[in-house]
């Protein structure tokens, strides 16, 4: 019923405001957005019986053979986009993919994160994620990467010339229903943080999707260009997306332990974290260049660990305001900005709730700095390691049954088959690094 008063409401204010367009949203196995355009004429039926596609030709869709889908919109996810004119203007939805006989598709990003928010919320929790989003400003995308402002870390003007692109962008997104906690300038010149406020995880990367898009959006109004790469400088700092996890059992948050401040469900959940890091990093970092951040210094983290208060750990479990017992939480330092939300959020479900379920034991945590300060691993043979590389972690992400369970051997088999093409291709490429250093001596 609530549904249908939400179709109600989507259909009523398509026509009192006039909309021209409804896009109907949906991401390939890699988290690219994917559109089609319909009419205002056609919306009440697409919402009922969907919008009928050809899945062969997006990427970790289906086979030829197999090529039919269908995008259900989720009227639940209606908004008008504010970048677009007032008058006539354009609405969004997000689909779920499902096949000609009605079946949720196996290869929907979007779907293999309702059946692990399912198997969650089987075990009486829900999950809140707070993302704290780090990207670049540059003057456009060209390979000179020129940054727009000097600034550094909570700059202001005059070096933070950006913050007025970075202010346009928070309007924008609280007129697309997406709360923003903070903003601020990061490390390096031309880096920017985006905090946005916790939501739970489905809405959660709906909204990243949205947001990423929106802040390149506002970028190119200005004649600029935002970039969610994980490393673009070499010698500045990559761009992460630090996850706040809040793990809640009805309304009592389920991390928080009145006497130390940390549950022993918050304690199996890191554990699980930890224990499936290795597995799990090609879906949170899954990109060659993912890697150039991780092993890069600036504090990323490098090595599984964790701690209370340790900005290098792959698991930090923030300092608890005093009477804030709700606010207990742990965050997961590793994932980059430029994941697929929908499989990052997978992924990290899977890993803690096993932790849970089997019981893990937490490792004591790690209190010295772990950071790599010179773009060297180093050899700590006390600690274990991310992988060094894409191929590494393919590796990891190949043999892990509890990945598979979690995104379906079709989503698995088509992102391996996508990323091991990027490493190919990467391991076959003749850098300039490669030419400068090499062609003027051999």
């Amino acid at each position: 019923m609530a549904m249908e008063k939400q179709a109600e409401y989507v259909l009523s204010t398509v026509e009192e405001r006039g909309i021209r367009f409804v896009r109907l949203w949906f991401t390939d196995v890699l988290g690219f957005l994917k559109s089609v355009a319909i009419t205002p004429a056609e919306l009440e039926g697409v919402m009922e019986d969907g919008m009928s596609f050809d899945g062969s030709s997006i990427d970790g869709f289906s086979r030829i053979q197999e090529a039919d889908m269908i995008a259900k919109p989720d009227p639940t996810t209606f908004q008008l986009l504010p970048w677009r004119p007032d008058e006539g203007g354009v609405a969004r939805m997000f689909c779920d993919i499902v096949t000609p006989a009605g079946e949720p598709f196996d290869g929907d990003p979007r779907w293999a994160l309702k059946r692990n928010l399912q198997r969650l919320s089987e075990r009486g929790y829900t999950l809140d994620i707070a993302p704290e989003l780090e990207f670049y400003y540059f003057t456009d995308a060209s390979p000179a990467r020129e940054v727009l402002d000097r600034g550094g870390y909570f700059d202001l003007t005059p070096l933070d010339v950006a913050q007025e692109y970075r202010r346009r962008s928070i309007v924008v997104l609280e007129q697309l229903g997406i709360p923003v906690e903070s903003s601020h300038h990061e490390q390096s010149p031309g880096q920017h943080e985006i905090d946005l406020r916790g939501a739970d995880a489905l809405t959660m990367a709906d909204q990243l999707l949205t947001a990423r898009l929106a802040i390149k959006e506002v970028a190119m109004e200005n004649g600029m260009y935002a970039t969610f790469m994980p490393k673009p400088l070499q010698d500045a700092a990559g761009s992460a997306m630090h996850l706040h996890l809040s793990l809640f059992e009805g309304d009592l948050n389920a991390f928080h332990e009145p006497d130390d401040g940390l549950s022993k469900v918050g304690e199996a959940f890191i554990a699980g974290l930890l224990t499936h890091a290795r597995e799990l990093t090609a879906i949170t970092n899954q990109w060659v260049n993912s890697y150039k951040r991780l092993h890069g210094g600036f504090e990323a983290p490098t090595f599984v660990t964790w701690a209370h208060n340790n900005e290098s750990a792959l698991v930090r479990v923030p300092t608890l305001q005093p009477g804030k017992p709700d606010r207990t939480r742990i965050e997961y330092r590793s994932p980059d900005p430029a994941c697929n939300p929908y499989l990052a959020f997978s992924a990290i479900v899977a890993a803690g709730l096993a932790g849970i379920e089997r019981g893990y034991e937490l490792a004591p945590e790690v209190m010295e700095s772990v950071a790599v300060t010179d773009g060297d691993v180093l050899a700590r043979a006390d600690f274990e390691r991310l992988p060094s590389g894409l191929d590494e972690s393919l590796d990891a992400l190949e043999v892990s049954e509890l990945m598979k369970e979690a995104l379906g051997d079709h989503i698995v088999e088509w992102f391996l088959k996508n990323k091991r093409d990027e490493w190919r291709r990467y391991r076959r490429h003749v850098s300039l690094f490669e030419i400068e250093e090499n062609l003027p001596i051999l």
